[in-house]
């Protein structure tokens, strides 16, 4: 029986994480629960799973949530360091970190400096510091198995062959909901279309990063951290059926695949158990009923995202974390209406313009640099309204 801390549980990755555990009941109890400050689902999961903690980013609604629990045995932490705690906590096997944003990167560090199995999901922490996070992998007795279907996929895909044999990554993209839409229908795109992926379920912002691209923009700078492969290795397909979740090609012209429903079910199963391989009670792949599966070339042109996202990469030294951070604001801004579709890729390459990178690299600095990129891209998007206006 295994001890999991599910940073991020009233997400749409923790819901499917506690729903995974749930059928394997045998093999794994949930020690701790952590979200910013939804009170009611985490209130809900609390009291069917019963954990030992619980964690909530946001002190003002601890409040609420010890009058719907009570005190009872429940230990309560809360504040910017409920994360970090959990994640390093002694009595703690695996820590799945399923937040959204640059919040999480701490908790990854934190998870694997304490030789932590880390099922991560949060893939922004890789993106912003990932010479940092591999460091503390290879420094520890930690583990990373990623959850993105994409990256379990290729961490399926190369078991078993040596790491000189690969050729190639390919990551696949289902294209979003807007594969087919012309360019000039783009500025026109509203948050409520955005949000509407045509094969998963997913929560807001990686709903809208699909849509722009700049989901598989962070994927690509990620697979370079975990596969220790060059950006020029690591090509992007649209394969709009989204049943094959990404390919690896060898030298002999050999090509591996990993399929499966679109459910993330699958991925996070694989990395709770990782490396083994648990039964499931999930929807089955009928290939007879899949049909043809398409492929084609990812338009960089149309989603300048994913351009930006492979510029930011070879240039390094900071840039992934400024694309990271502009990305986020802007994203949060199309949300609330404030900017438009078009206008994200726009702000986050301005942001990216106007960065000027730093001598020294460590977790100080990178944070100073994220700090940096969304002041900057805020900024932007109030001078971009006052000019609409």
């Amino acid at each position: 029986m295994k001890n999991v801390v599910v940073l991020g549980s009233t997400g749409s990755i923790g819901c499917s994480t506690l729903d995974v555990i749930s059928s394997l009941e045998n093999n794994f109890n949930v020690y701790a629960l952590a979200a910013r400050s939804q009170i009611d689902l985490i209130t809900e999961q609390a009291l069917k799973f019963k954990p030992k903690r619980i964690g909530l980013a946001d002190e003002s609604s601890a409040a609420g949530l010890v009058a719907k629990l009570g005190q009872n045995s429940l230990e309560l932490v809360t504040g910017e360091t409920a994360l970090v705690d959990l994640a390093q906590d002694s009595e703690a096997d695996i820590v799945v970190n399923a937040l959204v944003g640059a919040v999480g990167l701490k908790a990854t560090l934190a998870a694997l400096k304490a030789g932590k199995v880390v099922a991560l999901a949060n893939k922004e922490s890789i993106v912003m510091a990932g010479t940092l996070v591999m460091e503390a992998v290879a420094e520890s007795d930690g583990w990373l198995v990623p959850i993105d279907s994409e990256h379990s996929a290729i961490l399926q895909c190369l078991r078993g062959e040596a790491p000189k044999q690969v050729s190639k990554l390919l990551l696949t993209a289902s294209g979003g909901p807007f594969l087919r839409r012309p360019k000039e229908r783009f500025a026109a795109i509203t948050p409520e279309e955005a949000l509407k992926h045509p094969n998963w379920k997913m929560g807001p912002k990686i709903s809208i990063d699909s849509a722009t691209m700049m989901n598989k923009g962070l994927e690509v700078i990620e697979a370079h951290y975990l596969f220790n492969l060059p950006p020029e290795k690591i090509e992007v397909i649209v394969h709009p059926q989204s049943i094959i979740h990404s390919m690896v090609e060898y030298v002999d012209g050999s090509i591996k695949a990993q399929l499966s429903q679109p459910d993330m079910r699958v991925p996070i199963q694989y990395a709770l158990t990782y490396p083994d391989r648990y039964e499931a009670n999930f929807v089955a792949t009928d290939m007879t009923k899949v049909g043809s599966l398409s492929f084609e070339a990812a338009d960089l042109e149309r989603f300048p995202c994913l351009r930006l996202s492979y510029e930011a990469l070879q240039s390094g030294n900071g840039y992934p974390t400024v694309l990271n951070a502009a990305n986020e604001i802007a994203v949060e801004a199309f949300l609330h209406k404030e900017i438009t579709f078009n206008d994200i890729p726009a702000l986050v390459e301005k942001t990216l313009d106007e960065f000027k990178p730093p001598v020294v690299f460590d977790l100080e600095s990178i944070l100073e640099i994220d700090d940096w990129a969304r002041r900057e891209c805020s900024k932007a998007i109030k001078n971009l309204k006052k000019v609409l206006s």
